[in-house]
């Protein structure tokens, strides 16, 4: 049984491009062939970025591409069974669809095909029984450290494909230090700044490089979620005497996006041991973060205070030379190759982070694979116009929530409550939709912001952008707000 997204589902983009006519289960245009296993690849890569890495794994990792259908331009995604595929459809199919249509600059329909076996552990639950097995079989599973923090790191975050400009000159340097002598150059180190600057990138490279060095070394790599999400696991299943044998007996803690502990009173508190029990041995430990530690607001001042005594070493934006140079490293490990016209046009029109970079980068070289066409300067800015109007000035989830009430004359309080009359609900819904649009802040991070969880926001963004087709006053409001928050982002 398959649940299919139907063509007149509103999407998010514009369409550039109609998506070419596939033969059986590969798209084909001008003799060249592109697998759908590819596609899906560079969709499920934006995905993990998008989504925190916990939702990801646990719940789309296994989703395999089974078949494209050329008269309905349907990729079929296989999952576990009906339960999952429907589960999928109600969660999920919002921003796949989104995604795939970023991808290859056209439109493309989904559907969910139960009956394929998970290629992870983590398949998305068919019930809370085979949920709870499933983690069980995850963890049993996932014995053998080095195979486990491969899988974990992604091998081509090396520090050899990192790309050193001022703007992350003293980060790289740290963290290869860190590398070159665990434990004693700079512990702990933090590193902080914006979101796809390449804060993961050097954790991961760390990782690797001591990995590659001596596979006995005990490391882990996690998001400060995962952590929590783990001790709150024991305490459930009473195995905390375990968790905490495991992750206080590593080489090197290394843990991303730290501002996440905001909060987690119960779990901020076992993480503060478990720092003090690894720094007093001597054991290194790498912290990443959005902020600098002080800049957390509700982290516990104690935690502030161990993160800030180490090396504290901020990542900037970077600037058009090394966007540049990134945009080139990426395009080495590509069979299509783009003039420096287009490099240069990318690099001097995208200036927020890498992973914009990378998308644009990723969505060019897709589509002069399946149209089999060549890429000008004038084609690359049409394709990318979406793209090249979103990089506006920084805004601030804040600033945008602060605006929208200001125009609707309500407090910020308003909009973060749980009050639903229309004269509250529409205005809320509005500030959701341009959180999405304007920043590059993840589903989760929005959430957080709203306290909402990412399905929430993704309903708003639906139902915004459906509104607005009939709207003339709501679609009127937004462009006002929009120019307004472009204009005026601090």
């Amino acid at each position: 049984m398959a649940f299919q997204i139907s063509a007149s589902q509103p999407t998010r983009h514009r369409l550039v491009a109609q998506f070419p006519a596939p033969d059986q289960d590969y798209l084909s245009r001008g003799g060249t062939p592109v697998n759908c296993t590819e596609i899906w690849g560079v969709a499920s890569e934006k995905l993990q970025i998008l989504l925190d890495r916990d939702s990801f794994e646990r719940y789309l990792t296994g989703l395999v591409p089974v078949s494209f259908n050329a008269d309905s331009s349907t990729l079929t995604l296989g999952v576990l069974n009906d339960f999952a595929a429907l589960w999928l459809e109600s969660n999920y199919r919002g921003i796949i669809s989104e995604v795939l249509q970023d991808v290859v600059g056209g439109k493309v329909n989904i559907a969910f095909e139960g009956g394929h076996g998970p290629t992870n552990p983590g398949q998305a639950p068919t019930n809370t029984g085979e949920t709870r097995a499933a983690e069980m079989l995850a963890k049993t599973m996932a014995t053998d450290r080095v195979r486990r923090q491969q899988e974990r790191c992604r091998p081509d975050f090396t520090f050899d494909t990192f790309v050193v400009g001022n703007s992350n000159r003293v980060a790289y340097a740290a963290a290869k230090a860190v590398s070159e002598n665990p434990g004693h150059a700079y512990n702990p180190l933090f590193i902080y700044g914006g979101s796809g600057l390449g804060k993961t990138h050097l954790l991961q490279a760390i990782a690797n490089e001591l990995t590659n060095a001596n596979p006995r070394t005990r490391i882990e790599f996690l998001t400060s979620e995962e952590f929590v999400n783990s001790y709150v696991e024991a305490l459930q299943s009473q195995t905390v005497r375990e968790f905490r044998r495991h992750i206080r007996s590593l080489d090197i803690l290394l843990i991303d996006d730290v501002q996440f502990f905001k909060g987690k009173i119960g779990s901020s508190e076992e993480f503060f041991h478990t720092f003090n029990t690894l720094h007093n041995a001597h054991k290194q430990i790498v912290l990443a973060s959005d902020r600098t530690p002080k800049d957390i607001s509700g982290l516990e001042q104690r935690l502030v205070s161990r993160f800030d005594c180490g090396l504290s070493s901020e990542i900037l934006l970077p600037d058009v030379e090394t966007r540049l140079a990134i945009l080139k490293k990426k395009q080495e490990s590509q069979s299509v190759k783009l003039s420096d016209d287009v490099l240069n046009l990318i690099a001097s029109r995208i200036p927020s982070n890498i992973r914009s970079l990378e998308g644009a980068l990723t969505k060019l070289i897709m589509n002069i694979t399946l149209f089999d066409s060549e890429m000008t300067a004038e084609k690359a800015e049409e394709l990318l116009v979406d793209k090249f109007e979103n990089e506006s000035p920084r805004l601030s989830i804040d600033r945008i929530q602060r605006c929208v009430a200001d125009c609707y004359d309500l407090r910020v309080t308003d909009i973060l409550g749980k009050k639903r009359p229309r004269n509250i609900a529409t205005p809320r819904m509005i500030a959701m939709y341009l959180s999405r649009k304007l920043t590059d802040n993840s589903l989760p991070t929005i959430g957080d912001a709203f306290n909402r969880n990412h399905a929430t926001i993704l309903h708003a963004v639906d139902t915004i952008e459906r509104k607005m087709g009939d709207d003339v006053n709501l679609r009127t409001n937004v462009s006002i707000l929009t120019r307004q928050l472009r204009s005026q982002p601090q």
